[in-house]
């Protein structure tokens, strides 16, 4: 029987840019369930959640394929309801299609996995010198993503490069990166593709954690997949 897995996106769904790579690590037998924080809504109803000074800075592709800027106090209720659905439509685990933190601002009855707590536990195994580079979608999310890195104790180098932009924008950020010296590049966004991780490998000539495919090697290991 085939095992039905949850994806939230602080989007909008179906996020056909991120869930093939996914599936190609979960396997033909996982079933990927979508739902997303800005469904149903149009560009004008999501002005309105523009981030104030003091709110987290979040950054996601729409239908239509643009990308939107906004504050995550705005999308925890529909965040929430997305869980809701899907537990409904039987999802035996739900992965948060983000790599922002969220706190425990969320409840599941199933588990609940974010990529953010898989990357900052995992990363720092990964720096033998305790300094890494960050790519970051937009500028001023640099300080915020800056200082939740060095809560994990390491020294954090960052760039801002959309992956919403194509390709060029992210060249440019691992451009900034290459001449700090750093063991690990992270790619803070699950908008980062598995070419862009390439484009970035080759430029810094240093290893790069691609976070989308990250997240779905560990649900693999819930789903009794193995590739």
């Amino acid at each position: 029987m085939k095992k039905k897995i949850g994806a939230i996106t602080i989007g909008q769904s179906p996020r056909i840019d991120v869930i093939p790579e996914m599936q190609e690590i979960l396997g033909e037998n996982v079933i990927i369930l979508e739902a997303g924080a800005l469904d149903g809504l149009t560009k004008k109803d999501i002005e309105k959640f523009q981030p104030d000074e003091n709110d987290y800075v979040l950054v996601s592709r729409l239908n239509d394929g643009s990308h939107v800027k906004f504050g995550k106090s705005y999308i925890i209720p529909r965040l929430q309801n997305c869980i809701n659905s899907l537990e409904e439509q039987g999802a035996e685990l739900i992965i948060v299609i983000c790599t922002g933190y969220f706190g425990n601002l969320l409840t599941s009855k199933v588990p609940l996995i974010y990529p953010q707590k898989i990357l900052y536990s995992l990363v720092p195994n990964f720096s033998v010198n305790g300094k890494i580079g960050v790519i970051v979608p937009e500028e001023d999310q640099i300080d915020q993503m800056g200082k939740k890195w060095e809560e994990t104790g390491l020294e954090v180098s960052a760039a801002a490069g959309s992956p919403y932009k194509g390709i060029e924008e992210v060249k440019m950020a691992a451009q900034k990166l290459k001449t700090e010296n750093v063991d690990v590049i992270v790619l803070d966004c699950i908008g980062y593709n598995k070419k862009m991780k390439l484009a970035a490998e080759e430029i810094t000539g240093k290893p790069v954690v691609l976070s989308r495919t990250m997240v779905a090697r560990v649900a693999s290991e819930l789903t009794g997949e193995w590739r």
